[in-house]
């Protein structure tokens, strides 16, 4: 069977696989479950039990490599000025195609991101299409369907920004006929996405007890949107979406760096996380590779494959006494604040902290940090998205006070460093608060499309390579064009 744009598994069928995950009171609101487990459509898809494994298999699918690993740090992070391939030179050389803009529609863990995209929204859809003919509780299905729809537009999100116009599947198509479809105009995409961020912004809690810890939320859904409105220019939504999200009791952590360990999870923060964990009896389910492919290279113990890699650029980013820069960039020979030595002899000079995993923490048999959240959304990025906004609509004041909140942590305590911004001219500020996006998420995988998006990536990333008209996006994945015959386009330039 052809499975036309990336819909891999078998209409009828949902493959409760190694990624599936089942909310529970435990750590993270996993229970262990066979990774091998199959169940035909004809005996699923009847009861509110059914629609609980479909929901959670969507949180899984988010931690496996296409969204986490090599895929995403290929199209989301490393062609940034960053962060650049690290690990050994000969070690997937192919990744500098992307730091290089050589890459090409066949160039390797391009398709990747593309199928692990799709994915994503195949679960979603399954649940949108199924769930509603399930006898259960009302309330708990109209939850469900909000969490699909926030998945999915996530997903779609990450794809519009990466290639521009792609394929638009709100269903799992019903018959040979609805496979192959063409590319749908990046305005209709980001109109279903911001539709699919309405409704579920719509229905979802603002919290959860502890057994739902990491589902997506209310202020989830709003800050995804108000991301989606700042691609699009749309300040006065941006605005009054964070507006409300700083109502609904987030806040910074105090210690930055902090903030990413395994012990500060999910904390007042956090918007939204991707959840990973390590289970002891079952390792395929511990399939998380975000913190292995990252952690330092050369190291004893072993911590990880060392790619992508802080740039120099990054480090000298920071204003002195930043504590941002130490909790950011993990140096060769360091002790870090938990004590670990990074080797001195360690393939490369950087390395990214934040999916740093402290070595107690790193098990024999097991990826390393294999139980490392990825964070998506923190409120620091709110609270820039609120300051951009307020900036672009003549709201000075709430700029400055949203901005200035957030450099405050970053004095870690500490008085006369990174000062409060003062200037109350708007070009001057717009320049100022991209620069703190640029310190304050760092190796977050938000550096490359955010400049493209500001309209600077000729000027910050033409040095290595990157042409206008051209590397706004990603080629269109070669096989996805063979499987369309045609149907599919490629971008131009490619």
């Amino acid at each position: 069977m052809n499975y036309k744009n990336t819909y891999i598994q078998k209409i009828g069928m949902l493959t409760i696989c190694s990624s599936l995950l089942v909310m529970s009171a435990c750590k993270k609101s996993f229970l262990d479950v066979d990774p091998q487990a199959k169940q035909p459509a004809v005996t699923f898809w009847k009861t509110a039990d059914d629609a609980t494994a479909a929901v959670n298999s969507i949180y899984g699918n988010l931690r496996n490599w296409a969204n986490t690993a090599f895929p995403a740090l290929a199209i989301e992070s490393i062609g940034s000025d960053e962060a650049e391939k690290g690990s050994s030179p000969n070690d997937s050389s192919y990744m500098n195609e992307y730091d290089q803009f050589t890459a090409s529609s066949t160039t390797i863990q391009l398709n990747g991101f593309w199928e692990g995209q799709y994915q994503n929204i195949n679960l979603c859809n399954q649940v949108l299409d199924n769930v509603p003919g399930i006898s259960m509780d009302a309330s708990l299905k109209a939850r469900y369907l909000a969490e699909a729809k926030f998945i999915r537009a996530y997903s779609y999100f990450r794809l519009v920004r990466a290639f521009g116009d792609i394929p638009l599947r709100l269903n799992v198509p019903k018959d040979p006929s609805e496979f192959n479809i063409p590319r749908t105009p990046k305005a209709q995409v980001y109109a279903a996405i911001e539709k699919d961020l309405d409704e579920a912004a719509a229905v979802l809690p603002q919290s959860y007890p502890s057994a739902d810890l990491g589902r997506a939320t209310k202020g989830a859904a709003l800050a995804l949107h108000a991301k989606v409105a700042m691609y699009l220019k749309k300040w006065d939504q941006v605005l009054s979406l964070t507006n409300t999200v700083m109502t609904l009791g987030y806040d910074l952590y105090p210690n930055f760096e902090q903030g990413f360990r395994l012990n500060h999870e999910n904390n007042i923060e956090s918007i939204f996380e991707i959840q990973c964990e390590l289970l002891l009896n079952n390792k395929d389910a511990s399939n998380s590779q975000y913190s292995q492919v990252q952690g330092a290279r050369g190291n004893t113990p072993d911590t990880g494959w060392g790619f992508n890699v802080p740039t120099a650029a990054l480090e000298s980013a920071y204003e002195a006494g930043d504590v941002r820069r130490d909790a950011t960039i993990l140096y060769r020979g360091e002790t870090t604040p938990e004590g670990d030595a990074i080797s001195n002899t360690a393939d490369n000079p950087m390395y990214n902290q934040k999916a740093y995993v402290p070595f107690n923490k790193i098990i024999t048999g097991f990826n390393q940090g294999a139980d490392q959240n990825v964070r998506v959304m923190r409120f620091a990025e709110v609270l820039l998205m609120n300051a951009e906004a307020a900036n672009e609509q003549g709201n000075t004041t709430l700029a400055l006070t949203s901005l200035n909140r957030v450099r405050a942590r970053a004095r870690g305590g500490v008085t006369g460093v990174v000062p409060d911004v003062t200037t109350t001219d708007k070009e001057t500020l717009r320049q100022a608060i991209w620069k703190e996006r640029f310190v304050e998420l760092a190796m977050e995988s938000d550096r490359y499309f955010d400049v493209i998006r500001q309209g600077r990536a000729a000027t910050v990333f033409g040095p290595k390579g990157w042409k206008a008209g051209k590397n706004e996006v990603w080629p269109i994945p070669s096989q996805e064009i063979e499987k369309s015959a045609g149907t599919i386009t490629q971008n131009p330039g490619y």
